[in-house]
């Protein structure tokens, strides 16, 4: 029987490779592998498809992290809110300045930060919020940014997961102060390796944030940061340039085999298996259910035995594990968070899946827990 993968990057390929080998080959003949006109010309296109002003692009999504912290000048005494449902990139980021992460427990319908338990967890040593729009579900931003105004804070919003996802109207990473993107393969827009972008409405941050990704210079060998090298390559820009345009259609495919996802497991009435939130908003970078009585893991290699490849985002929330174990955080002190992470079961989802592929993973589930 095929295997259904969790994600196929190579089906993009199979569409447009064409205009994929030939902007690879136009940036090798030019000879200009680092910096330049293609890589200008796609941060000016994706900020344009964001709605923002300027966008930087960088190294990774992991870097657009830490340089946005860095640029708004958060560090050691600082404290930052984030979720501890969330790749460890998020709080390591936070670490990697000497901030403090100060974790808040989610929400179970959106895996999302829970914003009334917001503003308990603000303290005077309190400096920004990172929302983290989790499996392409876009964050309540205009409630979260009222928070934020309320009490002070800078927004840095973390859309690795999220690219085109939409609040109230908007793109997320054109509402805080910066906006945070990943362009790692299996990202809704996926590069042929790692890259990342930051996009900001103010131009001051755009100036430092170009100074710090590249060793803190605004001229070649004068340095006024401590900087770093974090740079998109040429290769990189000009293969995402080429993927940009497609995006929508590739994120309303995605929303299609969100809603064919639940149509077909709500026909099924499978037990056990609660289906995610409706999200208009949503890019559905995953389609994530929940599973439950402990049988998660045994479903899981059950799938696996018929070729259908599942994956688990994230078996161990950030405040247990050992690295933040300074943090004086217990087994339940965040119950919906480590309630979630031992019964999440993402299936496979790319915009390419096909209906009979969906079926089948549907009724394999079935068969398993029926």
């Amino acid at each position: 029987m095929n295997k259904i993968p969790p994600f196929d990057v190579s089906q993009q390929y199979q569409q447009i490779g064409d205009r994929l080998n030939q902007a690879a080959l136009d940036v090798l003949a030019s000879g200009q592998y680092i910096g330049g006109q293609t890589v200008s010309q796609f941060e000016s296109e994706f900020a344009q498809y964001i709605g923002s002003k300027h966008g930087i692009a960088c190294n990774s999504g992991t870097d657009a992290l830490y340089l946005a912290m860095r640029a708004l000048d958060i560090g050691e005494g600082d404290e930052v809110i984030t979720s501890p449902f969330t790749f460890f990139a998020s709080a390591e980021t936070i670490s990697l300045t000497v901030a403090k992460p100060v974790f808040v427990d989610i929400e179970a319908h959106s895996f999302n930060i829970n914003l009334d338990l917001l503003e308990a967890a603000i303290t005077d040593r309190t400096k920004a919020i990172m929302p983290v729009h989790l499996f392409g579900r876009p964050v309540d931003m205009p409630k979260l940014m009222a928070i934020a105004k309320k009490h002070d804070l800078y927004v840095i919003e973390d859309c690795a997961q999220a690219t085109g996802a939409v609040s109230n109207g908007e793109k997320v990473g054109n509402i805080g102060d910066v906006g945070c993107f990943s362009f790692y393969p299996t990202k809704n827009l996926g590069g042929c390796g790692d890259g990342g972008m930051m996009t900001t409405n103010d131009a001051a941050l755009d100036e430092k944030l170009r100074i710090l990704r590249e060793h803190g210079s605004p001229k070649r060998y004068y340095h006024e940061y401590i900087g770093m090298n974090s740079r998109l390559d040429s290769l990189q820009a000009a293969l995402l340039q080429v993927k940009l345009p497609y995006l929508d259609k590739w994120n309303a495919q995605r929303r299609e085999i969100s809603d064919r996802y639940s149509n077909l497991l709500k026909a099924a009435n499978i037990p056990h298996v609660v289906t995610p939130h409706h999200c208009p908003g949503s890019v559905w970078n995953q389609y994530t259910v929940c599973v439950g009585e402990g049988k998660r893991n045994d479903v899981q290699a059950k799938l696996r035995e018929q070729n259908i490849i599942t994956m688990i985002y994230y078996p161990l929330p950030l405040h247990l594990q050992s690295v933040y174990s300074n943090l004086g955080h217990q087994k339940g002190s965040f119950p919906v968070t480590e309630d979630i992470c031992d019964r999440v079961l993402s299936l496979p989802m790319f915009p390419e899946l096909s209906i009979e592929q969906q079926e089948r993973v549907v009724s394999t589930l079935q068969d398993i827990l029926q």
